[in-house]
């Protein structure tokens, strides 16, 4: 296991790697349905932290595993197999998932997040054995990965007033696993390959929101009700992914990889702050299934609360894509104004009767601003 070389000519992503995409499609179509529920049925507080505990884990488990095969990927059979065994994992996570938002029962998911990360640190010790020079770095992701597993794992047999400061207490030790490892020397990874990674897993949380919003507007429909405002729903959901596509978008991410970005601070804070935008993505899934539920009075959720579900998560986005991928490229202060004026914006129409719809026109709006301006810049 060789480590690949992060100059490597049109490098992108493998067909085992795509494999392993698709598989956590379920785990995050699974989370965003719990969180509409949780929402509908009126456990606002609990349903978005439960939320927030099952998409980390999914996204932690996707992130680590990208940046290992970034660095190696030698596509043998072993290789092929372990990278199966985590998808299992993933799939074993998903299984969990209502469990954690119906009964706060961690156990399968836990069981799930396990394997998938065992299997990792199994892959971190043959990069150890085959790599000399960059030895000290993978056997301290191995040793990082293996206690956790082992904390999340003892996490089940502790009281339930003392699981979530454990809970807390292990994602702080998760998180700090690669900052330590890599003190010890980075490992080689490919900035293109990362940005594709990161922009392909951003499409499958934009996925799930279509998704999520067209299942929830169907069951709607199905009972006959409110369909025009069932239609600004819909309008509003199609406008906001299309949107928010253009945004994350408009600026090619490899670029600041492969400059500002090899520094480690700002490394880390780019890929840990994608946290942010994949979750809230998909998080906007579930606000417009909550906004389609509200106005056939299929739950008892106030307007204000099924707009705040929709425009909340989308104001995260917003906020997170500038402050990731599009401030790095500003050219004067003034290009914040209009994200900043969009993100008010959009919090106020969560007292309007069309949260949706409005939040989708004001995304709209930004997004064909902004690509507007940057093309008078690069002409002037």
């Amino acid at each position: 296991m060789r480590a690949r070389d992060p100059g490597e000519k049109h490098r992108v992503s493998t067909s085992l790697e795509l494999l392993f995409d698709l598989c956590f499609v379920v785990a995050i179509g699974q989370a965003s349905l719990g969180l509409r529920d949780a929402v509908t049925g009126g456990y606002y507080v609990a349903g978005v932290l439960h939320f927030a505990i099952v998409f980390f884990s999914v996204w932690w488990a996707w992130m680590n595993f990208t940046w290992f095969a970034s660095a190696y990927d030698p596509d043998d059979i072993p290789y092929r197999l372990t990278v199966l065994v985590q998808i299992t994992g993933s799939l074993i996570l998903a299984a969990g998932v209502r469990r954690a938002f119906d009964g706060n029962d961690l156990s399968v998911i836990t069981l799930g997040y396990v394997v998938m990360r065992i299997a990792l640190a199994g892959l971190w010790l043959r990069a150890a054995r085959a790599d000399p020079v960059r030895r000290r770095t993978t056997l301290r992701f191995a040793v990082g990965v293996m206690a956790c597993q082992a904390g999340w794992a003892g996490l089940l047999f502790v009281p339930d007033d003392m699981r979530l400061p454990g809970i807390a207490a292990l994602v702080v030790a998760e998180v700090s696993v690669p900052v330590w490892a890599q003190s010890a020397g980075m490992t080689p990874w490919h900035p293109h390959h990362i940005a594709e990674r990161y922009g392909l897993f951003t499409l499958i949380v934009l996925g799930e929101s279509v998704a999520s919003a067209t299942a929830a507007v169907r069951t709607a429909l199905d009972e006959g009700r409110g369909t025009g405002a069932l239609c600004a729903v819909a309008a509003g959901g199609v406008l906001m992914v299309f949107a928010m596509w253009w945004l994350y978008f408009a600026r090619p991410a490899h670029t600041l990889l492969a400059s500002t970005h090899r520094a480690p601070g700002n490394r880390f804070l780019w890929a840990y702050g994608h946290y942010l935008i994949f979750a809230s993505a998909a998080a906007v899934g579930a606000g417009l299934g909550v906004n389609a539920y509200q106005v056939v009075h299929r739950t008892d959720v106030s307007p204000e609360v099924a707009g705040a579900v929709v425009a909340v998560p989308a104001v995260v986005f917003l906020i997170t894509v500038w402050a990731l991928h599009l401030r790095p490229h500003r050219r004067s202060t003034g290009e914040s104004v209009p994200f900043l004026c969009t993100a008010v914006l959009i919090l106020l129409t969560i007292f309007t009767p069309v949260a949706a719809l409005s939040t989708g026109i004001l995304l709209a709006v930004l997004a064909v601003g902004t690509t507007t301006g940057a093309r008078r810049l690069q002409d002037g």
